[in-house]
Formats: structure tokens, sequence, C-alpha cells
């Protein structure tokens, strides 16, 4: 039961954060066994989103173990609390603050990518265009009325909504390709959080599949040797 209630926990904020439009999709088109990747997204994730959003189903050195990252270089430059290596990948923010100044508290992220999918994550990191009308200036493609601030604007740019639907970006310290190179690291990193082990689970379904294969043969020549002298 206790599980239970830690799971409904985390699924409840993951599906408040994304109620929204039914607009199509981007491909995140995203590569688990692409380690430089997923470090790439979890640095992002760390300077950009973990300020507000936690991934409290996480550790950190099973995260930096699993994505390749030494754990010194994640205790001396990823890590912006007082937390130690094997704790829980909790934000510095208490949630009485952030749900003041926000109206709400943010979500934890852990699980977002696996509830609503990782083209779904892709595409409203790429759905941001401004919004005078919004309090913090912005509204959302894939998430309409979003109730935070595009935390990414200054690797985008100020993105604007054009006459045909498209969002054009400029003043951003990336270029479009960059900008969602880099969003696709961090819905890399969000689909891996959300299933650490899926894996070493497909890893070992290959060894799995290998011996019984194996097992095949070694049954049938033993089938045969039993049934060459039954006529």
């Amino acid at each position: 039961m206790k599980k239970l209630l830690i799971i409904l926990a985390a699924l409840v904020p993951g599906m408040v954060l994304a109620a929204g439009s039914s607009v199509p999709l981007q491909s995140a088109d995203v590569d688990l066994n692409d380690k430089q990747s997923l470090q790439r997204g979890f640095v992002l994730f760390q300077e950009n989103c973990a300020g507000c959003h936690s991934t409290q189903y996480q550790r950190y050195d099973r995260v930096a173990t699993d994505i390749g990252m030494p754990i010194d270089e994640m205790r001396e430059k990823h890590m912006f609390t007082d937390a130690k290596v094997g704790d829980l990948m909790e934000n510095a923010i208490p949630t009485k603050d952030a749900a003041n100044w926000f109206g709400a508290a943010p979500p934890d992220l852990t699980l977002v990518a696996r509830v609503r999918g990782e083209d779904w994550l892709y595409s409203y990191l790429n759905g941001f265009y401004a919004d005078s009308s919004r309090p913090f200036g912005v509204n959302n493609t894939v998430f309409p009325m979003v109730g935070m601030p595009h935390v990414l604007q200054g690797l985008q740019g100020i993105p604007v909504m054009q006459a045909d639907g498209s969002i054009v970006a400029t003043g951003g310290i990336m270029t479009p390709d960059e900008y969602q190179q880099a969003t696709r690291d961090i819905t890399a990193y969000l689909k891996y959080a959300g299933d650490p082990s899926q894996m070493e689970r497909k890893q070992l379904g290959w060894w799995v599949l290998g011996f019984l294969f194996i097992f095949f043969i070694l049954a049938y020549l033993l089938k045969k040797e039993y049934w060459k002298d039954v006529h």
C-alpha cells in the first residue's frame, strides 16, 4: 500500500502538468544508449530545472553510474544543495514558498516522460511562445495557459508565434538546431529517469533469448539422440 501511495503521489502532479491541448506532437527520437546525450540532458536539467522541480525518486550516485558520469564530477559540479551523493534528488525550494510564487508547487518530474510520453515532453519544451497576457509572459502550444516561466529562454531566445503557427526565436545563445538538440537531451534524461532499469532489462532480455536459443539446440540434439533407435 505504501508503494502504491508513493506511485500515485508521483503520477498526480505529472498528470496535472500534462493537462493541455491535443496538438500534433513532434518526434523526440531519443536514444538511451547515447550516454553523452544523457549527460548533457542531466546537466541542462540541473542548471535550468532542478531549482524548482525535483526528481525525488532518483539518487545522485545511481544517476552518475547509469549515465557514465564520475561521482566526483557529480558531487563537485552538479549538486547544488548540501545533499550527499546517496541522497534523493530533491529541489532547493520549500514547497510552501514555491506554491506562493507560482500559484502551485512545481511538480516532481521523475515520471513525467513515462506518464505523458517522450514526444509530449519534447513538444512541450519546444512549444513556448511569447504571450504578454500571461503572468510570466509566455504560453505553450502543448499546454495552453501554462503556469511557469520559459526557463530555457536564455538558450532559445524570445519565441514568437508566427501567422502560420510556427515559432521563431531570436536572441538566444543557441541556434535553433542546438536548442532542439538541448531539449532532446533533456527529454532523453527524463525518459531515463522515469524508468532507470529499462536498459538493463533490454540487455538481460537479449541474454535470456540467447540462453533459450542455445537450450533449444541442446534439447533438439538430445531429442534426436533419444529417438534415433526408435522405429
